[in-house]
């Protein structure tokens, strides 16, 4: 079944990513990443002479690893009285082969403070022509009510092409929860009996996604991120030229309205990824600074 669709019209909204923090990221849920630096390659004889965090490390394996535990919730909520049906769930591990999104390509901001304005660039030349951006529309999420969901990138070797050497790279992108409310959605179902065909039948979409205050994060592929329980999130979407793979780990009953609940909308909604294909290479230099 499609997901409903929103009968409002969602706000005009431009979101410029920020980089995945797990301060920033901490209101939707856990970003995770190795505090270690990348040229560590021994382990260390003093656990002092790490960087601070929580939780400390311990030495483990002989003394040649270092163990940080927990570093992220796995939660079920799937308990009588807070699921529906009150049905059970099992943990379970899946495999989602993320394939690179299409991303929309608009004019850039003419310094008036007017977003999105297409501007004429005159290079030396003396020929014109019209700067680029590209941005990703969001146009759906969903979230998991009753479980956590982790997406924890596999095979993070840098992946060569024709236009050089790429850094596995994806957008998170969530939204706060509207706790208490609800608002009003259409979704397209099957005719039967008199009305033959498909009509449209008005639906309630309970706590749903505060779209004014949706945000983005850019990831490397040396980070994993936990949703939150019921957090609303867009599904993933991977960036650049090459495939991201991810081990997904949550809990799941075989409910599909408990398992998974999405939300459609129409356009107004983007993320601002600035000039072609920057967002997979020099523009993200920032980001690796975590």
């Amino acid at each position: 079944m499609p997901a409903p669709t929103l009968t409002v019209p969602p706000p005009s909204l431009c979101v410029t990513p920020d980089p995945l923090t797990p301060e920033s990221f901490s209101p939707f849920g856990t970003a995770i990443s190795c505090p270690l630096p990348r040229d560590l390659s021994s382990a260390p004889s003093r656990l002092s002479s790490l960087p601070p965090h929580d939780p400390a490390p311990i030495l483990a394996n002989q003394g040649s690893a270092l163990k940080y535990s927990p570093i992220s919730p796995l939660r079920n909520d799937y308990v009588a009285g807070a699921c529906p049906s009150g049905k059970p769930a099992e943990a379970r591990m899946s495999m989602f082969s993320c394939f690179p999104r299409t991303l929309r390509k608009i004019g850039v901001d003419d310094g008036s403070g007017t977003t999105m304005t297409r501007v004429r660039v005159v290079d030396r030349g003396k020929k014109e022509k019209v700067a680029k951006r590209e941005v990703f529309d969001v146009r759906i999420l969903e979230r998991h009510p009753f479980t956590t969901q982790t997406f924890i990138p596999i095979d993070l070797s840098s992946w060569s092409h024709a236009g050089g050497v790429e850094e596995p790279v994806f957008l998170v992108v969530v939204a706060p929860t509207l706790k208490g409310e609800v608002a009003e959605a259409e979704v397209e179902v099957a005719g039967s009996g008199s009305t033959p065909g498909k009509r449209k039948k008005k639906v309630l979409i309970r706590d749903p996604p505060d779209l004014r205050n949706l945000k983005a994060f850019v990831a490397r592929g040396g980070q994993a991120v936990t949703y939150g329980a019921g957090t609303w999130h867009a599904p993933m979407v991977v960036l650049g030229q090459r495939r991201v793979d991810f081990v997904v780990v949550q809990f799941a009953n075989g409910v599909d309205e408990e398992d998974c609940q999405e939300v459609a909308f129409g356009e107004g909604v983007v993320v601002d990824l600035g000039k072609g294909g920057d967002y997979g290479r020099s523009s993200l230099d920032r980001f690796a600074k975590l």
